[in-house]
């Protein structure tokens, strides 16, 4: 590992998953907690939507610290075109996963860097295919009864009890998790960190 002296990364996410995945990767990093509005915006891709998120959480955070390389990112799963955020409450997360159900979604986990005082930038936005399990309405009840998919995007958890109803998935896993450590190692490399 290499880090650039005097360097330190800022993560600007509330997400106790994206805290797990950057300590696996060992890099020490701050935590700061940004407050946006997240919107999505009429006729806007979805991948649009989610790189203009996670570069509103980086650049929130980046307006609070002197110097740093702040970390923003802005998961979403999509269905037909739809985004699915957080479910409001349980019949909203039983409408999503019953959408889900049996069909192949995609999740777009954007991350955008953005360095301080230079203002250098990196951004990427990648996506991995996930395909449920056909549920019956007993397990999506159960799942729901579970309290997990109810502050998920998509209203499922791959890393918990919903990898359970994921058949298969293409592409990065941690990137579903919510955080793809490849690429943003492959970012990192470009302010000068190594993480191997």
């Amino acid at each position: 590992m290499n880090i650039p002296a005097n360097s330190r990364l800022i993560l600007a996410s509330a997400s106790p998953r994206r805290r797990e995945l950057l300590q696996a990767l060992g890099l020490p990093f701050e935590v700061i907690v940004p407050h946006i509005e997240e919107n999505n915006i009429k006729g806007e891709s979805p991948r649009k939507t989610a790189l203009r998120l996670a570069r509103a959480k980086a650049l929130a955070v980046a307006e609070q610290i002197e110097e740093g390389l702040v970390l923003g990112v802005d998961t979403i799963v999509v269905i037909d075109r739809d985004i699915l955020g957080k479910p409001a409450d349980e019949r909203s997360a039983k409408a999503m996963l019953t959408r889900l159900s049996g069909r192949t979604h995609a999740v777009i986990s954007a991350m955008y860097l953005h360095r301080k005082p230079d203002g250098k930038f990196a951004q990427a936005a990648p996506t991995t295919k996930v395909t449920f399990n056909t549920l019956t309405p007993a397990q999506i009840d159960a799942y729901i009864a579970t309290g997990e998919p109810l502050d998920k995007a998509g209203a499922y958890a791959i890393q918990g009890l919903g990898s359970v109803i994921v058949q298969s998935i293409v592409g990065c896993y941690f990137n579903v998790v919510g955080l793809s450590l490849p690429v943003l190692a492959q970012l990192l490399e470009e302010f000068g960190w190594e993480v191997l």
